[in-house]
């Protein structure tokens, strides 16, 4: 899972991404608004924790611009303002949560975790596609025939795909959620490959009734098989 942070408070920037990378999500950040509408442009996230207070303007421009461009990021509003005013205004700009400066950051972690749920499990930590069934809480994927042991990327990777089933996703899309918008300047995806081979073998341990079909020089679709 990708998360965005834009917040100007150094520290407070350092602590939110420290407490989220240990979560094993990965985590960008933009401090000002120029840079953050630069990152939400182009790159696509789970959940963007935004600071209305920046530097060079609001972030309420951002809820703006993710409306406009009909992108569906989770927002969770990250400020010191509190007062209704502001949290009602958010929310109909199209936030999806809001949590007031200061903050624990097991209480941030666990507003990421609800948000998550609720965008990509349907507030739910299972998902379950024919015989497979995926704990996003736990980091898991069972079949009634046993669970498979998957790395890290080999997860992430799985949950993407599973939350776009029947969707074609791109190389270039499945290694920017997974690795991060650094994996643009890779000069090709055959890390992927070997990700995508070692997970068809695994599915097929434990005879689980889906298949990762690949589409030359795209990407890969998740379906029934």
């Amino acid at each position: 899972m990708k998360i965005l942070i834009i917040e100007d408070e150094k520290d407070m920037l350092q602590n939110m991404q420290d407490t989220l990378v240990k979560q094993g999500y990965i985590v960008e950040s933009a401090s000002d608004l120029d840079s953050a509408i630069s990152k939400v442009g182009v790159y696509d996230y789970d959940c963007i924790l935004l600071d209305i207070n920046l530097p060079d303007g609001s972030g309420m421009d951002i809820l703006n611009f993710l409306k406009k461009n009909d992108k569906t990021e989770g927002v969770i509003i990250v400020s010191a303002r509190n007062s209704l005013d502001d949290r009602i205004r958010g929310l109909n700009t199209g936030a999806d949560d809001y949590i007031a400066k200061p903050f624990h950051m097991a209480e941030l972690n666990a507003r990421v975790k609800a948000l998550l749920r609720r965008k990509n499990f349907e507030g739910s930590d299972l998902l379950k596609i024919g015989n497979l069934c995926i704990d996003s809480e736990k980091h898991t994927s069972t079949t009634q025939h046993g669970e498979m042991e998957l790395n890290r990327k080999e997860f992430d990777i799985l949950t993407y795909l599973a939350t776009n089933q029947d969707r074609l996703v791109s190389k270039s899309a499945l290694a920017e959620h997974v690795w991060g918008d650094h994996i643009d300047q890779a000069d090709n995806f055959e890390f992927i490959y070997s990700q995508i081979k070692n997970l068809r073998k695994k599915l097929k341990e434990v005879k689980a009734d889906i298949e990762i079909k690949a589409v030359y020089g795209i990407g890969y679709k998740l379906t029934l098989s």
